[in-house]
């Protein structure tokens, strides 16, 4: 099978720095920080939507402002607050001995997810890593589906999308690919079963038999 994998509520435990980057974002610009609680159910969202919502503004240049701010914390810190899941790098060896093929396909900025499958020694296992460009104010995870399927010029049937929102179970079914929802990451598991995926993985483990069933 080809495999997309989303990278923040999937591979990674990002939470711990995305919500210090955002936090210190909001401080810098005069407002009151949130709860873990609050701002965890946004992990995976692109940054722009992310501030618009916390900001409650749409106004370009402070919503900039505030993606800029975080940025700086990010690139030299809160990228590094993170950490694999329990069993990810175990299921990727399995997968990658079994003969599927995978990709990274995230809304995180194209060279931050390299910077981290980098950082955690996993990049041997992609084939590509798709995600959007710092200056993409509209990331749609559709397109990068998209770009994946270009890659993997496989058949439809073949291919499978693995990820933690409802965002990822869309991005699968506009491209008429298998949806798998990463029951481990940050959605609820309200938000993923009303997103229709052809499965729910409640843990690695039962990911790699869905795939082992379904390949």
């Amino acid at each position: 099978m080809h495999l997309f994998f989303d990278l923040d509520g999937t591979l990674t435990d990002s939470s711990p720095g995305i919500v210090r980057c955002i936090n210190h974002a909001l401080v810098a610009l005069g407002y009151a920080p949130l709860s873990d609680e609050r701002l965890r159910p946004m992990i995976g969202a692109p940054l722009v939507s992310i501030f618009r919502e916390v900001l409650n503004s749409e106004d370009i240049q402070l919503v900039d402002a505030a993606v800029e701010t975080y940025r700086q914390r990010f690139n030299t810190v809160g990228i590094f607050e993170n950490s694999l899941f329990p069993g990810i790098v175990e299921a990727l060896d399995e997968l990658c001995h079994a003969g599927h093929r995978l990709q990274v396909v995230t809304a995180k900025p194209a060279v931050a997810a390299r910077r981290v499958v980098d950082h955690f020694q996993i990049a041997r296992y992609f084939g590509a890593v798709h995600g959007p460009a710092l200056t993409d104010r509209h990331c749609d995870k559709g397109d990068l589906v998209s770009a994946a399927l270009r890659v993997a010029s496989g058949h439809l049937g073949a291919v499978a999308m693995v990820g933690d929102r409802a965002a990822d179970i869309r991005a699968a079914r506009r491209n008429e690919v298998r949806a798998v929802a990463a029951g481990w990451g940050y959605g609820s598991e309200e938000e993923l079963l009303a997103a229709r995926p052809e499965y729910l993985a409640p843990t690695v483990v039962d990911l790699l038999g869905w795939v082992q069933t379904a390949g």
